[in-house]
């Protein structure tokens, strides 16, 4: 079985001003995608929905060795990093074909990414 995160973007600002209807239009697709991860094999281990990205600290060093610490949001984009899944499954094809759910017209895409596997064993 091998892992997978299942990257969400989204603009924060269109959230932030989505109705009350829409937000909860918005997480029936994720029990909806939940629901069919779970009817197909896959298993959700963790994941969560990520603060706005103005409460973002970047962490860097400078030259010097310093650490320099920056309030964010780090990337200027409408769309940041809102959310992930971390996903068990054999099979990668069915797994993004699943994602589709997610993905909105329009919309950035949902990003699927395996874990690196330092084991060697099979699991991430």
């Amino acid at each position: 079985m091998s892992t997978y995160v299942v990257l969400l973007p989204g603009d924060e600002n269109a959230w932030e001003a989505a109705s009350a209807e829409e937000r909860a239009a918005i997480f029936a697709k994720h029990d909806e995608f939940s629901r069919a991860l779970a009817e197909r094999g896959h298993q959700v281990t963790g994941g969560a929905e990520l603060t706005h990205s103005r409460t973002t600290r970047k962490v860097a060093r400078a030259d010097d060795g310093a650490v320099v610490v920056t309030d964010g949001p780090y990337a200027e984009t409408v769309e940041q990093l809102s959310g992930f899944y971390v996903v068990e499954s054999d099979d990668l094809d069915d797994l993004v074909q699943v994602c589709a759910i997610l993905a909105e017209p329009g919309s950035a895409a949902v990003e699927v990414r395996a874990a690196v596997d330092h084991d060697g064993d099979g699991e991430a």
